[in-house]
């Protein structure tokens, strides 16, 4: 488990003070994979290296396991980190070194014999897919491959925690899928803890357990991945969230609706009923499908629905009330374009 205790990071220039990290408290539990999303500049990346105090903190406490890592001594700090893997955007392999001599160069600072660092690095790229690629150099390898290559290094030497700095946003969709399944499998095999930043919200809707959301330098909301796609407090976080489960409707089409135009979310085991379905067959009114979709997250689904319901105004309000029982309801009005999510409007 990482504590981190009102954490700042305050970088002093000729003219002025500039705050990276502003009072950031938070816990990250042993074996969860923890999301840290922003917008560039947010403060995610200074986070990150003060975890493992690349960035030597300003004020605050960073606590791995117990250890107050900010008390210890160089050498003691150097042998921490041991326990701290670390991957980034720009993967930072040695582009004269072979596949296999870059991991095993992490074992070699560690003063691993000659041997074991072989059956160790062949070990490791066994685990990330690339056995057959160990004699290759990195000019060589896809971008994909590449980062396998550095989160093999990272895991030489056996770490508790594995932080990864924008990992995927060099890579295309394919291959950052690849490398999120990679992920949660060494967080599932090895009982490994992940802290991943990154700005693009479906990473964090892939992969993660629980993330927080920065915004100049500060968390202005955090929770669980699936509640806060569901029911999202901050301005911010609902932004992030539009980006993944964002649909349009056309002004056009609400300007021509002659019904009540009704947008439903539909959250855990409820998602699997026949709201709809039951609505239209116990009230005399008719309905006209305008959007759905149903999205899953850490295995809950979570959906959305846009229907445009006809009949006498009784019935479509009674209709609305009797779904309004089960799922969250809003009704929409006809005059202006919508940009909502399954978030609902901010």
């Amino acid at each position: 488990m990482i504590s981190i205790e009102q954490l700042c990071k305050v970088y002093q220039t000729k003219d002025r003070k500039i705050i990276g990290v502003d009072n950031v408290t938070m816990t990250v539990e042993k074996g969860e994979i923890f999301g840290i999303v922003g917008y560039s500049g947010a403060g995610k990346s200074t986070l990150l290296r003060c975890i493992n105090i690349l960035e030597r903190p300003t004020s605050g406490k960073v606590t791995l396991d117990g250890i107050d890592l900010l008390s210890l001594s160089p050498k003691e700090l150097r042998t921490a980190r041991q326990s701290i893997g670390m991957i980034f955007q720009g993967f930072h392999l040695a582009i004269s070194k072979t596949v296999l001599e870059n991991v095993a160069f992490a074992l070699k600072a560690s003063k691993v014999a000659r041997a074991e660092r072989k059956r160790r690095a062949l070990e490791l790229l066994d685990l990330v897919g690339l056995s057959d690629k160990a004699n290759q150099y990195p000019a060589q390898l896809s971008g994909g491959q590449k980062q396998r290559v550095s989160i093999a290094r990272a895991l030489a030497n056996n770490p508790k925690m594995l932080l990864c700095d924008e990992a995927t946003s060099a890579l295309d969709p394919n291959t950052t899928q690849s490398i999120l399944k990679l992920l949660k499998k060494i967080n599932r095999e090895l009982g490994l803890t992940i802290v991943l930043i990154t700005h693009e919200m479906e990473v964090v809707k892939e992969i993660c357990n629980r993330c927080a959301v920065m915004e100049e330098g500060r968390i202005v909301e955090e929770g669980k991945t699936y509640d806060m796609f569901a029911h999202p407090q901050n301005a911010l976080t609902k932004r992030f969230i539009q980006t993944v489960l964002d649909f349009n409707l056309p002004k056009e089409l609400l300007e021509r609706s002659k019904g009540t135009i009704v947008h439903m979310k539909f959250t855990g085991e409820i998602a699997g009923e026949s709201v709809v379905s039951d609505l239209l067959q116990n009230y005399d009114v008719r309905g006209n499908i305008l959007h759905g979709k149903v999205d899953y997250i850490q295995n809950k689904a979570l959906g959305t629905f846009v229907i445009e319901l006809t009949g006498e105004d009784k019935e479509v309000q009674q209709a609305i009330e009797s779904v309004n029982e089960k799922v969250e309801v809003e009704v929409l009005p006809h005059d202006r374009s919508i940009h909502h999510s399954a978030a609902g409007a901010e």
